[in-house]
């Protein structure tokens, strides 16, 4: 004998029901629009909405009551207060996670001379440098100065091996393994350099884009 499938919960059946009456209510009034075929569906579509609209204020009150449950408490906040305190502990939290990058990780700054853009961005990274202990090594495409980076070096290929096509550009390498990767282009806040380097630096940060890792041998 077959197994007797059992029953169908009767809020299934009733959905179902709802579901196929709306849509049948709907299609006549579509091809028949008077104003009774029209006032049905609408009338049955008012009460959807209503059942739809209280299902949501009990899923509202069971999120309050049951913080595990609660969207507003998951991942980024959404409260203006909350927010302000959840970005000061992933500040602090990036920046310990630099510093300890710092021991055997260096920041590469690509830049040129003639590039305002680049003169704009250098004391953001010599603060950055200076805040969060990590080398940052500048590298001269054009084999010019850069005001705050006295120790600049002339570029030997390392940028033509990268494709560095704009600048300003800033990687993230470890020198003695050899392993480079971009941590972006263009001029960026020290919020977004602390972001970049958590993120590329992460366990599954490599895995995330494999193409833009490298690995070569860094002076």
């Amino acid at each position: 004998s077959q197994p007797t499938a059992p029953p169908r919960p009767p809020e299934l059946v009733e959905f179902e029901r709802l579901q196929k009456t709306l849509e049948n209510l709907r299609n006549i009034a579509i091809m028949r629009p008077t104003e009774g075929n029209v006032r049905r569906y609408m009338q049955l579509e008012m009460q959807v909405v209503n059942r739809a609209s209280y299902f949501a204020d009990v899923a509202q009150r069971v999120a309050w009551a049951t913080p595990e449950l609660d969207p507003t408490l998951q991942g980024r906040p959404v409260n203006a207060q909350a927010l302000e305190v959840f970005d000061q502990q992933q500040r602090a939290s990036r920046s310990t996670s630099v510093e300890s990058l710092g021991r055997d990780h260096v920041l590469f700054f690509f830049y040129r001379s003639d590039c305002p853009y680049c003169h704009a961005f250098a004391p953001t990274l010599q603060a950055f440098e200076s805040r969060h202990g990590i080398q940052v090594v500048a590298v001269s495409v054009d084999g010019g100065p850069m005001p705050g980076f006295p120790r600049a070096r002339p570029d030997n290929g390392i940028a033509t091996a990268l494709k560095v096509t704009q600048v300003p550009a800033v990687f993230l390498a470890q020198p003695y393994t050899g392993k480079i990767s971009p941590i972006g282009f263009g001029v960026l806040s020290e919020s977004q350099l602390l972001e970049r380097i958590a993120t590329v630096s992460s366990p599954n940060g490599e895995a995330m884009l494999p193409s833009a890792t490298q690995r070569l041998a860094l002076p």
